[in-house]
């Protein structure tokens, strides 16, 4: 494995970075403040975002995606982790990996206005009764008199379900069965509930989402039947390790140069807080640990470039990279001290923000349990790709 950046990549990363410190930063704190983004300003993002090839990273060039590696994505995804959820998704999109099983006709009504931005879709697996446990789901579809797929059930904690204008929607097929069907918003039976508030993640909206009896062509049916949770799990796959464990590393190495710059800066008793030991042990910490997620990271990517099963390195990074942050942001806001706790600054709002890495897309508890199945199977190296 050689991790040395290309020119390219170099060119890559200095051009997201470029963006996000022009574009991005300056809507922070208003979007903080307000729990919104003016519609202006996010077609003015979401326009120059596509206009520099950054919309839809994850996507195939040929259908007008990035065509990045696994890898080259998730060095993008840790610099998306230096801004707000919520203007990373209206910048750079969630086009998720199951609408490349379209085919015939939903190749031109969903996956190519997905990858282009002119359609949005969100995923919904997460119910009332089923959040880590992704099988557990009880929204089912059954075929009626005529023939037809009728939808019922409830989803919740639906993120970008506001602008969505379609979703990827799991449901029970049959006794131990699930499929994935793509819902558009504003069919007969189909109703969006409210807004479910956050501790943080301002602006990010999270939905309840009702089907009564929603009645579905056969054209909504993602892949086969009963592929539905093969191709959930994949989503989240990918999800865990660039939306959460790459962002969690961004967003982790944001906050310690934040507070390097202010043990350097700020000074007690004479003496620059950065030369007292008790400091250095958790700037130091932190940079220990940011670097070993962020590797990690890298490792997961490529072995998914390899071909190779990722599943147990995801799961490690899942609860490394989401514990790290957690953990740096903490020690932020004790050296930052009174400050750290203060709205004034940026601080507490990342304490807040880092809570739900943790928790969604499993959380670190039923990874624990993933990987200490795997190595009780395995044995302790079980990570070892030499084998």
């Amino acid at each position: 494995m050689d991790f040395a950046l290309n020119d390219e990549q170099k060119m890559m990363i200095d051009t997201v970075r470029r963006f996000i410190a022009e574009e991005l930063k300056p809507l922070e704190d208003g979007l903080e403040n307000t729990g919104a983004l003016p519609d202006a300003d996010a077609q003015r993002i979401h326009a120059k975002s596509k206009e520099l090839g950054l919309y839809a990273l994850n996507m195939p060039a040929e259908l007008g995606g990035g065509g990045l590696s696994n890898l080259d994505r998730i060095l993008c995804e840790e610099q998306f982790g230096h801004t707000s959820d919520y203007l990373i998704r209206r910048a750079f999109g969630n086009v998720y990996e199951p609408l490349l099983h379209c085919k015939g006709e939903q190749i031109e009504r969903w996956l190519k206005p997905a990858v282009e931005g002119k359609r949005t879709c969100a995923i919904t697996i997460t119910e009332s009764g089923a959040g880590s446990d992704a099988a557990g789901i009880k929204t089912h579809a059954r075929r009626n008199a005529q023939g037809q797929w009728v939808l019922n059930g409830s989803k919740h904690f639906i993120s970008d379900g506001v602008w969505s204008d379609f979703f990827l929607v799991s449901a029970k097929t049959g006794e131990k069965e699930i499929s994935m069907f793509m819902v558009d918003k504003g069919l007969s039976g189909f109703t969006v509930g409210k807004d479910q508030m956050m501790m943080g993640i301002r602006g990010t909206p999270h939905l309840e989402l009702f089907f009564d009896n929603v009645v579905l062509e056969d054209a909504a049916l993602l892949g086969e039947q009963g592929q539905g949770f093969k191709l959930a799990m994949g989503a989240l796959n990918v999800v865990r390790l660039a939306q959460v464990g790459a962002r969690a590393v961004g967003k982790a190495t944001h906050v310690c140069e934040l507070m390097l710059d202010y043990a350097r800066e700020r000074k007690q008793f004479d003496t620059r807080i950065g030369d007292f030991q008790m400091v250095q042990q958790m700037l130091a910490d932190s940079v220990i640990e940011i670097n070993a997620a962020r590797w990690m990271v890298y490792q997961a990517a490529w072995m998914l470039d390899q071909g190779l099963d990722a599943r147990e390195q995801i799961a490690m990074v899942k609860v490394h990279a989401a514990e790290t942050l957690g953990r740096v942001v903490d020690r932020a806001v004790q050296v930052f001290g009174g400050m750290g706790f203060c709205k004034e600054l940026p601080i507490e709002r990342y304490y807040r923000d880092a809570r739900i890495y943790r928790i969604f897309d499993g959380t670190s508890e039923i990874h624990r349990g993933v990987i200490a199945k795997s190595a009780l199977k395995k044995g302790a190296p079980l990570f070892d790709i030499h084998r």
